[in-house]
């Protein structure tokens, strides 16, 4: 079995509505990207760069059928999905927070939800060796009645219900590394002791009002990880040893899913991380060995934020190269200059001691 990763071309053309400075758009008119920071091209560059490198030929790409709206309907309630197909159909608009769509964003979003649903399905099935989805709009920050954060549905909560409802597994993690709070993840699942949530993101940066520690849901199955701006590589991974890793054993899912955004980067727009491609590489790694300890290798990354278009393709090829356990390499063009401006001895002696406080916490 290989690595299956699952993309449809329709999902980079969700444009950015009353945002975004274009003709009017639908039907064979593509949006062009401007308007949030959430565009196509960090996607579609990632997949372009796949493809050029020859990683492409190593996995097994495939589509899929949008969300059913029974799928939908597993986390969203009727009220919600009708107001976005109803503004859908009207030409677009927006119904929460920096969240904007177009004509036909409705069954783009279904789409994007679906790309999570197939990848988690034909992992357990035993169809692929693990998955990563290229959805696009993103899902980690919606609520179920109500988008946020550039996020319209739920993609990786829509995804266990649905394998939930099909008998697949009982029990799972989702691991967010996305630099933002998967606040909608979180709230989907909190009460949901078969569900661990463990968002590592950067403290106070989006959501404002979400992602303390001490949110710890039923049975202690939520764990939120807030870092210090410019943790860095050194602590990132700390972090990943120190809790990620113990709270999954501790935990033992029957399948992994990875919230999996680059917006950690040291080059991201919207967040002050300082990680680099090597991080990203790392962490898929961990987590991946954490799989086939705990599940099966049953894992699946489900793709979320990250705005850099010149640095999210090579961080992403770099979780690919791992996932596939392939040998081809896209070498992070910036990883000499990223070395240089890591945090310094002092910095990491400081994120030494709040990942250890926050372990204390955890009990890990």
């Amino acid at each position: 079995m290989t690595t299956a990763f699952f993309w449809d071309e329709r999902c980079f053309w969700h444009g950015g509505g009353n945002y975004a400075l274009t003709l009017p758009v639908g039907g064979f008119v593509q949006p062009l990207p401007a308007g949030l920071p959430e565009n196509p091209e960090t996607k579609r560059r990632l997949k372009n760069l796949a493809e050029v490198s020859g990683l492409w030929r190593e996995m097994r790409p495939l589509s899929a059928a949008p969300a059913t709206h029974e799928d939908l309907a597993r986390v969203h309630p009727e009220s919600y999905l009708s107001a976005f197909k109803a503004a859908s159909d009207a030409g677009g608009g927006e119904l929460g927070l920096r969240t904007p769509f177009g004509p036909g964003g409705y069954e783009i979003a279904a789409l994007s939800a679906g790309l999570a649903v197939e990848a988690l399905r034909s992992v357990l099935k035993g169809e692929a060796a693990n998955a990563y989805a290229l959805s696009r709009p993103p899902g980690h920050h919606c609520l179920p009645d109500w988008p946020n954060g550039f996020c319209l549905l739920a993609n990786i909560a829509i995804a266990i219900r649905a394998a939930r409802a099909e008998g697949r597994a009982a029990r799972f993690a989702v691991v967010d590394w996305d630099v933002h709070h998967g606040n909608g993840t979180e709230a989907i699942f909190l009460n949901d002791p078969e569900v661990l949530t463990i968002s590592l993101h950067q403290e106070a940066n989006y959501p404002l009002d979400t992602g303390a520690a001490d949110v710890r849901g039923a049975e202690g199955s939520n764990l939120n990880i807030p870092l210090p701006p410019g943790m860095g590589h050194r602590g990132y991974l700390a972090a990943f040893d120190r809790i990620v890793l113990p709270a999954l054993h501790r935990f033992r899912p029957d399948a992994i899913l990875v919230a999996c955004g680059y917006d950690a980067s040291a080059f991201d727009p919207l967040g002050r991380m300082l990680a680099t491609a090597e991080t990203f590489r790392q962490m898929t790694a961990r987590v991946k060995q954490a799989a086939a300890e705990l599940c099966g290798g049953r894992l699946v990354l489900v793709h979320e934020g990250g705005y850099s278009e010149v640095h999210v393709p090579f961080c992403g090829h770099a979780v690919l190269e791992e996932l596939a356990g392939s040998a081809i390499r896209a070498p992070d063009p910036m990883a000499a200059t990223l070395e240089k401006r890591q945090p310094n001895p002092r910095f990491d002696a400081f994120a030494e001691g709040w990942i250890d406080d926050l372990a204390r916490f955890f009990g890990t």
